[in-house]
């Protein structure tokens, strides 16, 4: 399970992000310290975690600096109207279908072998 996710990530100011930057890399650098140090980590797999996480945040640092992806707004919700429009789409759709199945033609009665 990822530290921060992306949207977490993309929705924090860059200062936020240099913050989070910091706290990451000194956790990290306590627990290499502790491997090194020959003493026992509670979790080894949290070095990954940091490390990824650390990537993660320059990563999306260095998109919005180059301007490769641009902050999205949030989409908008669903009208009624929207939701009136697909329900009845639907219904045209299964009816159709209802209609097919119904249309379908009769079978052929088959002559008895002799």
């Amino acid at each position: 399970m990822p530290l921060m996710r992306l949207k977490d990530i993309r929705d924090m100011d860059s200062d936020a992000r240099l913050d989070k930057i910091d706290e990451f890399n000194t956790e990290l650098l306590r627990l290499k310290t502790m491997v090194r140090a020959g003493g026992t980590v509670e979790n080894p797999a949290r070095i990954k975690q940091l490390r990824r996480t650390i990537a993660r945040i320059l990563t999306i640092q260095k998109e919005e600096e180059q301007g490769i992806r641009i902050k999205q707004k949030k989409p908008e919700e669903k009208t009624k109207e929207k939701v009136k429009e697909k329900k009845a789409t639907k219904a045209k759709s299964k009816s159709a279908e209802e209609s097919k199945e119904k249309v379908e033609k009769p079978k052929k009665e088959r002559k008895p072998k002799e």
